[in-house]
């Protein structure tokens, strides 16, 4: 039993490690911190874009490590559970269930992985803790990931939607709306003393 916990754990923690080079390096086809951040911020509106794609790139590469070595699991499942909720949340959640339809079956897939891992234990090669921790830490950690996952994406929409009202702002002093706005090219804005 022990050695099908370490096979699970060396191929989610690998399958999480590649994730976040994609993110980070753009190894694998990945599209870097730039692409991704880039995507985040247009297409996923989490703003700034790049910090958060730092920020899932770092809980993918190092939970992903983590979990591969078998240390620190409850901490790895709360970071890689709060990628996956993201996940799920911002990409594939109207989507359906299954993979094939571009739905969340297979975060949850991996969600349910690591929650096994922190309950029952690495198994064996674990630079860590060997035994499980528990069905109630498992849940705790996973708790925390959605927790986590829920208040950066609340954060994320926040600057989002204060760098559009900044951008409204810019175009409306560009197109005339702002200050001097009426003044004829190359005279001086009206002031009022």
């Amino acid at each position: 039993m022990t050695w099908g916990l370490a096979l699970l754990r060396w191929l989610v923690g690998g399958l999480f490690m590649a994730h976040g080079a994609q993110k980070l390096f753009g190894s694998f086809g990945g599209h870097g911190l730039e692409g991704t951040g880039q995507f985040f911020e247009e297409g996923l509106e989490m703003a700034p874009g790049r910090r958060n794609a730092l920020a899932a790139g770092v809980s993918e590469l190092g939970g992903g490590a983590a979990l591969a070595a078998g240390v620190a699991t409850p901490l790895a499942a709360s970071a890689l559970t709060g990628t996956m909720t993201t996940a799920i949340w911002k990409v594939h959640r109207d989507k359906g269930f299954f993979t094939s339809n571009g739905g969340w079956e297979f975060n949850a897939v991996l969600i349910a992985a690591t929650a096994a891992i922190v309950d029952a234990g690495p198994g064996a090669l674990a630079l860590g803790r060997r035994e499980g921790h528990g069905s109630l830490v498992a849940l705790a950690s996973i708790g925390a990931g959605v927790a986590g996952a829920f208040g950066a994406m609340e954060l994320a929409k926040r600057e989002h939607a204060k760098l559009q009202e900044a951008k409204r702002s810019e175009g409306a002093q560009g197109d005339g709306a702002g200050p001097g706005a009426g003044a004829a090219a190359g005279e001086p804005a009206a002031t009022s003393a």
